[in-house]
């Protein structure tokens, strides 16, 4: 009898030395015995620091507006291991990924890869069986040593460069984007959603004859009234606001459009505002309600995410007092990341993180940070059990810093009765 998928997700933990190892040769090596080429017709790569997730979401939904079948693969996920891989919609079961699994194991012989490695042959395997019109795949760090690299794209997007996981990238945008554009491919569309990306990435697409396509330079944002504009020369499109109404979630809408306009792919007039309206993304300003307070959760966790969150912040109404929850990891900014939003909150509670290899209790986070009469708490469900207690009708609770703080914070919320609505999100 096969393991469970939790079973098997407990082996992948363990098989490899290291949670991380970048490079290409393990896993390509393991795709070609696998004949994993090309997963779809078309295929969209998406890297970046920030707002990945969420670009993949609209590029996502406005390609099944126009009737495509498409495939998605992203990460982390928040609770279930199954939101990684999604097709036609649809999160992938538990026994198809054991076989896709299966798959892996068996070909991969005596190379040892990695979680993620064996998480992203498992989704190009369950890919190629789907079938599918169109694939889309967030690079899970950096991009040109990660493992979903080693597919061909037709179109490439970087939808940030900022200061991230630099142990592994780089200490500055230059250098972390040498890695980003990594993804880029000769002669193919490279999307760009930084209005100065980092020289080191319009060399490397001018190196290889990448047609770089820039935002506030090829392709642009108006806002008008309730709605808002994509605009090429040429070329205009009306559309609604996104459900993830936070101000960057514009810029993401704008790049996943460019992305499918790059693209082979024909799309259908009325299935770019379809798709830019029904995007969703589960821990991106997520709103929950208990007893007349507002929980907003965000994964955002450096100071580039930081930033978009105060400006969602300073958009919203004030009404009652705005209290934070805080835990991150202990290899995350904290100093910056607290800074951006240190003016718009009223409250901190801090905790703890407990993940093995990055673990930060809150006394070691409470000591990086400058925050008179933050409370301290063990861990996440702790600090929201004590703003359940002091928080009044009328507040508003931002818990962010992670996945982990996310998925601690869902699991809490949602066994005391919370209230899910639908939410916006800035990253």
């Amino acid at each position: 009898m096969s393991d469970s998928l939790q079973d098997w997700l407990a082996r992948l933990q363990r098989q490899h030395p290291t949670a991380i190892e970048l490079g290409l040769e393990r896993v390509r090596a393991v795709a070609e015995r696998m004949q994993l080429a090309k997963p779809a017709p078309c295929v969209i790569t998406v890297g970046g620091t920030n707002g990945k997730g969420s670009t993949v979401a609209f590029i996502e939904a406005i390609a099944r507006a126009a009737g495509l079948r498409v495939g998605a693969y992203t990460s982390p996920h928040l609770l279930r291991y199954n939101e990684r891989v999604r097709i036609d919609g649809v999160d992938a079961g538990d026994a198809d990924l054991v076989a896709a699994f299966e798959a892996v194991e068996a070909a991969r012989g005596d190379i040892s890869l990695t979680y993620f490695e064996t998480g992203t042959l498992a989704a190009l395997w369950l890919f190629a069986r789907a079938p599918l019109d169109l694939a889309v795949l967030e690079v899970g760090l950096g991009g040109r040593l990660d493992a979903v690299n080693i597919v061909d794209p037709d179109v490439a997007v970087i939808t940030t460069v900022d200061l991230d996981h630099m142990d592994w990238l780089g200490e500055d945008r230059e250098d972390i984007g040498v890695e980003k554009a990594g993804i880029a491919r000769a002669w193919k569309p490279l999307v760009l959603g930084d209005d100065e990306p980092p020289s080191s990435v319009l060399r490397r697409a001018y190196a290889i004859g990448a047609s770089a396509l820039r935002m506030g330079c090829d392709f642009f944002i108006d806002r008008d009234g309730d709605g808002w504009q994509w605009r090429e020369p040429g070329f205009t499109l009306d559309l609604p606001m996104p459900d993830l109404a936070a101000p960057v979630q514009l810029r993401n809408a704008a790049v996943a459009i460019t992305a499918l306009r790059a693209s082979p792919l024909e799309i259908p007039d009325d299935a770019w505002a379809k798709g830019i309206a029904s995007a969703r993304v589960p821990g991106r300003l997520q709103r929950l309600e208990c007893a007349g307070v507002e929980y907003r959760l965000d994964v955002g966790h450096n100071p580039q995410a930081a930033q978009a969150l105060a400006e969602w912040l300073e958009d919203q109404p004030k009404q009652g007092q705005v209290h934070a929850v805080y835990a991150a990891l202990a290899d995350k900014d904290v100093e910056g990341v607290t800074k951006a939003l240190a003016p718009l909150i009223d409250h901190w509670h801090l905790a703890g993180l407990d993940v093995e290899g990055r673990a930060q209790d809150v006394d070691a986070l409470a000591a990086r940070l400058d925050l008179p009469g933050a409370t301290r708490h063990a861990d996440v469900a702790a600090a929201l059990r004590h703003v359940q207690s002091v928080a009044a009708q009328g507040d508003r609770v931002l818990v962010f810093g992670s996945f982990h703080t996310v998925e601690a914070a869902l699991h809490a919320l949602h066994s005391a009765g919370c209230r899910e609505e639908g939410g916006s999100a800035p990253v």
